[in-house]
């Protein structure tokens, strides 16, 4: 396997409403066939709209309930609550599902990297966004890529932010073990890997949570794999979920 090469693509200007991702990243980098491209998912949002000013957003009474308890801006809960699906849990923080099956803290409405006074919304369709990215820099550039549209989220039982990957595409999530055999000949039976959450968790440490200004990470020279798409646990499957849910009486 050939050395892999990571490389934050610098010299992308604040984004704004209108502006052509694809083409930026393509301005300011030389991709090659079979890279990996990861987008933080603010930049796409920016370029779509996908953002609001808080002094239009109007709050309900479930919005200004919750502010109260969580002690925040009650314009920025109802945002959250707009942005979701379903509620899995109130306070301390806001968990809760967006249209895409992501589950993430206040659904992911973000107010850093964004003027005073405006929030952020996660894609609402990020496979078709990663898709999207692919087919027009294939278009540009000629290059056959993978996409992958991270987010930063907190996690279970550990302090701290990771990058997550919420759409991914010309890959598959899931790198499937089972039925391989490991070093001394034993079968595995339950080993699937995220290698798309991987990706995006080191491009987040090239990107920064501050002002590094790299939105946008090329993996270069990853070995392919074979697996499966099912990143999310069903509802069923998901334990977390239905444990905080029965807790919140629901």
């Amino acid at each position: 396997m050939e050395e892999i090469t990571v490389i934050g693509i610098r010299g992308l200007p604040i984004i704004h409403k209108g502006d052509d991702i694809s083409s930026l990243v393509c301005k300011n980098t030389a991709l090659y066939e079979g890279d990996i491209l990861c987008i933080a998912s603010t930049i796409y949002s920016k370029a779509k709209g996908y953002t609001k000013s808080l002094s239009s957003i109007m709050p309900t009474e479930r919005a200004e309930r919750i502010a109260r308890i969580n002690r925040e801006d009650p314009r920025f809960i109802q945002a959250v609550l707009d942005a979701s699906t379903d509620i899995i849990m109130e306070h301390p923080f806001i968990l809760s599902e967006l249209p895409c099956g992501h589950i993430g803290v206040r659904a992911g409405v973000d107010q850093s990297n964004i003027e005073d006074g405006m929030v952020i919304f996660l894609p609402p369709d990020p496979m078709k966004a990663a898709d999207e990215i692919r087919l027009e820099i294939k278009k540009m550039s000629g290059k056959t890529i993978g996409v992958i549209i991270t987010d930063t989220c907190g996690r279970s039982f550990r302090r701290g932010q990771t990058g997550n990957a919420i759409g991914w595409s010309g890959m598959q999530a899931i790198r499937d073990f089972r039925g391989d055999r490991d070093l001394f000949g034993h079968v595995l039976k339950i080993t699937e890997e995220a290698v798309v959450d991987e990706i995006a968790g080191f491009a987040n440490f090239i990107m920064g949570e501050s002002n590094n200004g790299v939105p946008a990470v090329v993996f270069r020279n990853c070995p392919s794999w074979s697996g499966h798409d099912r990143l999310y646990f069903t509802k069923s499957e998901d334990i977390t979920r239905n444990l905080l849910k029965k807790e919140m009486g629901q």
